[in-house]
């Protein structure tokens, strides 16, 4: 977009946890999408955000070898929620 500012992209990086988590006002949330529907990069980084909060989210299941589960972590740079769970 032509009137795309790289402010907008800090502003909303520093509302997306509330943003994600429903607890902006909704003329803010009507904002930040707007801001999304012309910026790829936000975009992206908004949905890289909401799926690393879903693996975190969900139980791992105990069945999944030690090893494993670590590597996926520190793949995600997780490796302060691996260490709470050591």
């Amino acid at each position: 977009m032509s009137d795309h500012l790289h402010e907008n992209c800090q502003a909303l990086l520093g509302t997306l946890s509330e943003y994600i988590d429903g607890e902006l006002p909704a003329e803010l949330c009507r904002e930040i999408e707007k801001h999304l529907e012309g910026c790829d990069n936000c975009r992206v980084v908004l949905n890289t955000t909401k799926r690393t909060i879903d693996l975190v989210r969900v139980p791992v299941d105990e069945d999944v070898p030690a090893d494993i589960r670590e590597r996926l972590f520190k793949r995600l740079n997780l490796d302060e929620y691996l260490n709470l769970k050591n």
